[in-house]
């Protein structure tokens, strides 16, 4: 393609929008354009861009046995509610009625819609395993959309779903789908780790999460070197740090803290450390109102307590809820004297004689103890795992890296199956439920991923299996016959060869081509300057600082080579 001719609106200046680099280059490099919040259209490069992950994807699955087809976006509510996850979604689906006021919504997600496409299909166990997928745009009304199509409000996704005879089956299916999304990560380039994931409103036994280490992903990675164990922070276990200390309890005393409600100024106020602590959090979880208690150097893990009450929408209570259940301002709420479930960390029940808040504006309790001065209603891990913590399979210090989700496969079993009633004649001609699986692939989130992993300060260097072409020819000089020659030679015999190539052919300065190519990050840029006379070029891969002569045909060579050797 000649760059003359292509829609690539460049940018030189960092977009004010744009926090980190994927959004920021995908932006520059004229790869897509902002709508709305969470909303872009994506131009010529970044389609290209987006259709090679798609294919890497396409070719992965087919070759693991699944086959492609295409759902509606635009999906009734009734499969929705018969599964429950009308409300469970909550504000994040986007809901709308048609003319005679019947409810739809646009797909978030489509569980439902298969599973009622196969139930009305599929009778008999010979037509089973199963494993259908579809490449199609999602929509979540994401209450903060940002970093570009990290978190948007549509996104592309490639979402699969196995139907099998039973448990057994459903592990193998799992296990394609596993090695599929290996295959296709590797192929893009990305670095990536499997870690064990919270199922959350698509539900099941048991999920993993395929994670992009990165400094700006939203997820926090919990491994350890010594073992192998990985799970993001929702999921990862959290083994109390300290044992139950050897001492007697002491009388409880109250203490006045006019003034110190937070767990600083309770260290300063009291000259000791936070782990001497509990503090006690209320939380709205849907109706009802509960108190949580963790360590005071700790945080609740909304996920774990989410899971464990069963809730669809949790929330910290605003402070008029606290002084109603507390009878006192915010900051000094703890656990003697509710009237509402005590829920308390694992860590929290091995504590002795530790401090709480009191329940009275400008009071603290010194040598709290369970049991005695207060009961819990549940005793659970319901905390999220720091760096340090033991690991919970081997007891190694865990390390914690941030990451990018870019693929999440779930074991959902019957969830979905039980609830629309989809079934299957057995050999014995009795019915059964199917067992299901879900594997979802965020392609345009691949996309960003790639960027945040292969990037300079010049721009995006892709690999070559994802770039929207594979080699870029910039003559320095285009009123030059001789290098406009060998340009138009070159870009010919690449063609021929197959190879995907630009030719900048614009009537500009040497250095704008330059910043260009580097910025849109072609994996292959051949310089024909003031050497074309001799025959000779300059080949440099974008991903080299170096660039290094050639002949013409050298470099011909060299591109195609190098191209077939990294597709």
């Amino acid at each position: 393609m000649r760059v003359s001719q292509m829609f690539i609106p460049t940018l030189r200046e960092v977009p004010a929008e744009a926090e980190i680099a994927s959004h920021q280059l995908m932006l520059r490099a004229g790869l897509m354009r902002k709508l709305a919040a969470g909303i872009y259209s994506y131009l010529p490069l970044g389609y290209r861009t987006l259709r090679k992950i798609e294919q890497i994807i396409r070719e992965e699955m087919d070759r693991e046995g699944a086959q492609e087809l295409l759902m509606s976006a635009l999906l009734p509510a009734e499969y929705y509610q018969q599964s429950g996850r009308w409300e469970v979604f909550g504000p994040e689906m986007f809901r709308l009625k048609d003319r005679h006021e019947r409810n739809f919504c646009l797909g978030p997600t489509h569980e439902e819609i298969f599973t009622e496409t196969v139930k009305n299909e599929v009778k008999s166990y010979r037509q089973l395993p199963l494993i259908l997928y579809q490449i199609q745009t999602k929509y979540r009304d994401e209450r903060r959309p940002r970093f570009g199509v990290m978190r948007s409000r549509e996104f592309i996704m490639k979402d699969a779903y196995s139907f099998d005879r039973d448990e057994k089956g459903l592990d193998e299916s799992y296990q394609k789908m596993y090695r599929a999304y290996c295959k296709a990560f590797d192929r893009m380039g990305l670095d990536y780790i499997v870690v064990d994931a919270d199922t959350g409103a698509m539900g099941g036994s048991g999920s993993q999460e395929f994670m992009v280490k990165s400094d700006v992903g939203e997820g926090v990675i919990a491994f350890c070197d010594a073992c192998g164990y990985a799970a993001n922070d929702e999921k990862a276990r959290c083994v109390p740090q300290e044992a139950l200390r050897d001492e007697e309890n002491k009388p409880l005393e109250k203490v006045r803290t006019p003034d110190v409600k937070t767990i600083e100024e309770l260290t300063d106020f009291f000259g000791c450390s936070p782990k001497l602590f509990a503090k006690t959090l209320i939380y709205k979880a849907d109706d009802k109102v509960v108190a949580v208690m963790v360590r005071g150097d700790r945080d609740v893990n909304e996920t774990k307590l989410q899971n464990l009450l069963g809730c669809i929408e949790l929330e910290m209570a605003d402070a008029h809820t606290v002084r109603e259940i507390t009878k006192a301002e915010v900051g000094f709420a703890g656990p003697i004297g509710l009237d509402i479930d005590i829920l308390v960390d694992l860590e929290v029940a091995n504590m002795k004689n530790f401090i709480i808040g009191a329940n009275e504006t400008g009071f603290h309790y010194k040598n709290a103890n369970i049991g005695r001065d207060f009961k819990a209603t549940m005793v659970e891990d319901l905390r999220k795992i720091v760096e340090g913590d033991a690991c919970p399979q081997c007891g190694h210090p865990i390390k914690t890296a941030q990451g990018i989700e870019v693929g999440h496969i779930f074991k959902l079993g019957t969830k979905y199956s039980k609830a629309l009633q989809c079934t299957y004649l057995d050999e014995n001609g009795k019915e059964q439920v199917m067992v299901m699986g879900c594997y979802g692939i965020g392609v345009n989130r691949c996309m960003a991923a790639v960027i945040e992993q292969n990037h300079d300060e010049n721009g995006i260097i892709w690999p070559v299996s994802v770039a929207p072409y594979h080699v870029i020819i910039v003559p320095v000089n285009t009123n030059d016959e001789v290098q406009m020659g060998i340009a138009e030679e070159i870009y010919k015999k690449l063609q021929d060869a197959g190879i995907e190539v630009m030719l900048d052919d614009r009537n500009e300065r040497p250095g704008v081509k330059f910043k260009d190519a580097d910025l849109i990050g072609i994996p292959v840029r051949i310089t024909i300057g003031k050497k074309a006379k001799d025959g000779i070029v300059e080949y440099k891969l974008r991903k080299e600082k170096e660039a290094e002569e050639k002949t013409v045909q050298e470099s011909i060579d060299s591109a195609v080579q190098y191209i077939r050797d990294n597709l």
